[in-house]
């Protein structure tokens, strides 16, 4: 048993960099593809909603709609980036192609995959973010050289999503059953949480809750250091999302373990 737990955790510091670099060596044949497709979306959002919607809204926080929303779809686009990743991709390397099997007969342990799993997930986040992050600025949505703060935060913000997604896979059965974490969750959390408009309008029941959601506390991070303003309670939301990032992590370790090794 004490074998066990202790191959759910990673074995080391660094082995997880090998998972990492195998990921990396296979995302680079597809990548111009893989960009656009994180990109489009949110640009779609940003740009839909922004420039149509923003003619009727005006201003909203004393700036322009379009640069409100830019930091909740950079957030949003980080989120999603990590989360899919986690679920499709990251479900297809352990179920379908059996590719963690494989790398369990070399010297890493299943912390490792995992681990090495999160952080490949968070990069995709932070090119994603990132990529929304310079198309706002180059359009004078965004503040430079601020923005420069929101880039560890949406690093961040894809570790938490992803750690939140990992234990998602690890308890699906199938593909299928993603779609529920996406409409129940994932949807739910992008309307709750400011990206697309203040949380203050919210009813009280629905603003209480979006406090502890994470995407509300990368949004409270990234849009303020988007705007070129001061963020409050930074302490609170980093810590918050580093709950996101680390909980979820033990517990998804501990259910592949059960999932693959019992």
């Amino acid at each position: 048993m004490g074998e066990g737990r202790a191959a759910a955790l990673p074995a080391n510091a660094w082995n997880w960099i090998a998972v990492w670099r195998r990921n990396y060596l296979a995302w680079k044949k597809v990548a111009l593809a893989s960009i656009l497709g994180n990109l489009a979306d949110p640009i779609i959002y940003l740009f839909g909603l922004g420039l149509g919607l923003g003619i009727v809204i005006g201003r909203v926080d004393g700036t322009s709609y379009v640069a409100f929303l830019a930091g909740g779809m950079v957030a949003t686009s980080a989120m999603t980036s990590a989360t899919f990743e986690t679920i499709y991709a990251a479900f297809a390397r352990m179920h379908a192609q059996r590719t963690w099997e494989a790398i369990l007969y070399t010297q890493l342990t299943l912390g490792d995959i995992v681990l090495g799993e999160l952080a490949w997930a968070a990069s995709k986040a932070f090119l994603a973010g990132t990529g929304i992050m310079i198309v706002a600025t180059t359009l004078g949505y965004a503040a430079w050289p601020s923005i420069l703060y929101a880039l560890p935060v949406i690093v961040l913000t894809g570790l938490a999503f992803a750690s939140l997604a990992m234990v998602v896979t690890a308890l699906a059965p199938s593909y299928d059953y993603f779609v529920f974490y996406q409409t129940l969750v994932l949807t739910p959390m992008l309307f709750l949480c400011g990206a697309v408009f203040p949380i203050n309008q919210l009813p009280g029941a629905f603003r209480e809750a979006a406090q502890f959601l994470p995407l509300a506390h990368a949004i409270e991070l990234i849009r303020p250091a988007m705007l070129g303003r001061p963020a409050d309670s930074i302490g609170l939301h980093i810590g918050a999302l580093c709950i996101y990032a680390v909980l979820p992590f033990f517990l998804s370790a501990a259910l592949f373990r059960r999932r693959l090794m019992s």
